[in-house]
């Protein structure tokens, strides 16, 4: 039986990832994103938004998600990292442009979810949201954000599952920009990110599928990093 997938953030990184994932064993898979990946296929049905734009999220995707009908699993995916840079030369503007997409985005699209029939819901988090690493503050808090949204959330979607999962390090545009760009010198994290393991989209996005046949194992509103089980 063909299960429907709802993916935020899907025409690039893991959410592209997830996406082909998905589409090949046959499901059917609903995408949100602000640029349409070069996907031909029937089952693939994309809604073209900015996130960051939150107070109309509700307005322009409340049909398109509701029309889904019964969601087997939610990948917020969806975020952003901010620029590495010291706390005390961040602006709190910078950190409300990450927060917004990573937080408040979020929450509008778990309103919407309340209202339908959704068996699982994975929001992308972070070991960002635990690690106190100089330099990551918007991310960091973002994140940290995100995982006591979820823990919130678990209490009133109890029909749902719903989880913070930290993927691992994945290749992206992302973690390229830290790899590359971010003198490691000044931010030791990037030093140790450099030299971890580092994942292919793909392969991160059958991690989180095979996560998915364990979901059971664990408590609705936590945060798992998939490194740690």
């Amino acid at each position: 039986m063909s299960k429907n997938i709802l993916i935020t953030g899907c025409s690039s990184g893991l959410g592209l990832a997830l996406t082909n994932y998905y589409l090949e064993k046959n499901y059917k898979v609903f995408g949100i994103g602000r640029n349409k990946p070069d996907i031909k296929n029937q089952n693939f049905s994309f809604y073209s938004f900015d996130l960051s734009n939150t107070s109309l999220i509700k307005k322009e995707l409340n049909d398109f998600i509701i029309s889904i009908g019964n969601i087997d699993t939610v990948y917020l995916n969806a975020g952003r990292l901010g620029e590495i840079k010291e706390l005390n030369k961040l602006a709190i503007e910078e950190i409300q442009k990450v927060y917004v997409l990573n937080v408040y985005a979020n929450k509008e699209l778990l309103d919407i979810l309340a209202n339908t029939n959704t068996k699982n819901i994975i929001a992308l988090s972070s070991g960002a949201s635990k690690n106190g690493s100089k330099g990551w503050a918007s991310y960091s808090l973002s994140k940290a954000g995100l995982n006591m949204l979820v823990n919130l959330y678990s209490k009133e979607l109890i029909n749902t599952k719903i989880l913070a999962v930290a993927p691992g390090v994945i290749q992206t545009p992302m973690t390229d920009y830290i790899r590359h760009e971010i003198d490691d010198n000044i931010f030791t994290s990037a030093k140790v990110l450099k030299a971890g393991v580092i994942q292919k989209p793909s392969e991160a996005a059958q991690r989180l599928d095979n996560f998915l046949t364990r979901i059971d194992d664990f408590e609705s509103g936590s945060f798992i990093d998939v490194r740690q089980i």
